[in-house]
């Protein structure tokens, strides 16, 4: 049987027998128009109404931004079409994003229509851009952006992920602890999850549903990304948007298996800038709940990630198992992508095909793949097989 896994750009393909795969899930496919899909969904969200009609021209809206989205601009330019339509100067608009290495190309992007709207990077050590909200029912004193807390209406445009702190990101994940203060954020970023979300939600959830509540009446607008680069699916409303978006991701991307098998094959599809290493831990950390244990993990990927100070972590760690201990117990922001790789390593022998240096992927407890040929090798040899494409989005896991 012939099987075709996304790698980067490319397509490889693979000869494996009937009785060998255990399963090889389908992702969504992209939208051909995004943009068209924020329209329909800014005009008939779900089980709530326009947004156009909750806004009035003397509105100062906050838009809370996800740079990490695909395509960002084209979800963008319908909402602040929307706004204007609904009588909203762009001048009283104002893009919030949270902090981040990359540049800001995308503003540049924006139709000069646009270039009135404000940009504002929020600041978790800058008190004179916080603001107090409320006090919380454990007792906490909520203090966020200003911006946010002082806007008429809040509107959220962001992916809808499986994550490790919230479970599921987007929504009201968005918001909070996102845009919250220095305290607050280093307070939460120590109660990080390996294992996957299930119908309870975790505590930062909790706490980001009533943050959200005390701020009003958010409007969401979801993204749930397609197979690589693409948006398959975009939601909008408000509190039952976000429980229907968290229904959807689950339809698109989590996939229960059987059994574990012999050799799970893992790839990234798309831009492979986008492809870091925290993306290939998380790649990694799917694929290490359906193989068997000793078992074997190959990861595709073109992607040569930059290294930063998390490799020397690694490097001062001769076996897997040994910085899994150390790290276990103490789980932080800056050590998740050092704990979730050296689980995977510690649970099974890792195969890597990137543009990664050979010396650069045995740091990383794995074994370098130059060519296809390699991987159908392994193939050859197993008992049983999954494929996992994308597996940096997807949430497998044993029935």
């Amino acid at each position: 049987m012939r099987r075709v896994l996304n790698c980067g750009w490319k397509q490889l393909e693979f000869e494996v027998a009937d009785n060998k795969l255990i399963s090889h899930p389908q992702t969504p496919n992209p939208l051909a128009d995004p943009s068209a899909a924020v329209r329909a969904a800014l005009e008939q969200p779900y089980e709530y109404p326009a947004l156009r009609l909750a806004l009035t021209p003397d509105d100062c809206i906050a838009v809370v931004l996800d740079e990490q989205l695909p395509r960002l601009v084209e979800l963008l330019v319908p909402v602040l079409e929307h706004l204007r339509e609904a009588g909203v100067a762009p001048e009283a608009t104002t893009l919030l994003c949270t902090p981040s290495s990359s540049p800001q190309s995308w503003i540049d992007e924006l139709p000069d229509d646009f270039q009135d709207v404000r940009v504002e990077i929020t600041d978790p050590d800058d008190r004179k851009r916080l603001a107090y909200l409320a006090t919380t029912n454990r007792g906490d004193r909520l203090y966020l952006n200003r911006t946010l807390v002082e806007a008429d209406q809040i509107v959220a445009l962001s992916g809808l992920r499986y994550d490790p702190l919230l479970g599921y990101s987007g929504a009201e994940g968005a918001l909070f602890p996102a845009f919250a203060d220095r305290e607050t954020l280093e307070r939460l970023s120590l109660d990080l999850h390996l294992e996957p979300p299930g119908d309870e939600a975790w505590p930062t959830r909790r706490a980001a549903v009533e943050t959200a509540w005390l701020l009003g009446a958010p409007f969401y607008i979801q993204a749930i990304e397609s197979q690589g680069d693409g948006i398959a699916q975009v939601i909008a409303g408000s509190v039952q948007a976000s429980r229907e978006g968290r229904r959807q991701l689950d339809a698109c991307w989590r996939h229960a298996m059987a059994h574990p098998a012999d050799l799970v094959v893992a790839g990234m599809s798309g831009d492979t800038t986008r492809h870091t290493l925290a993306a290939m831990a998380a790649a990694l950390a799917c694929a290490a709940r359906v193989v068997r244990t000793g078992g074997r993990i190959v990861l595709l990927t073109e992607a040569e990630p930059k290294l930063g100070n998390e490799m020397e972590l690694i490097r001062s760690f001769d076996d897997p198992q040994q910085l899994y201990q150390r790290l276990r117990g103490d789980i932080r922001p800056d050590t998740l992508f050092a704990l979730q790789w050296s689980s995977a390593a510690s649970q099974a022998n890792i195969n890597l095909m990137s543009g990664l240096p050979d010396d650069t992927v045995e740091e990383l407890f794995a074994t370098p793949l130059r060519e296809p040929r390699e991987v159908q090798r392994l193939l050859d040899c197993g008992d049983s097989c999954i494929f996992l494409p994308d597996a940096h989005k997807m949430l497998a896991v044993l029935e």
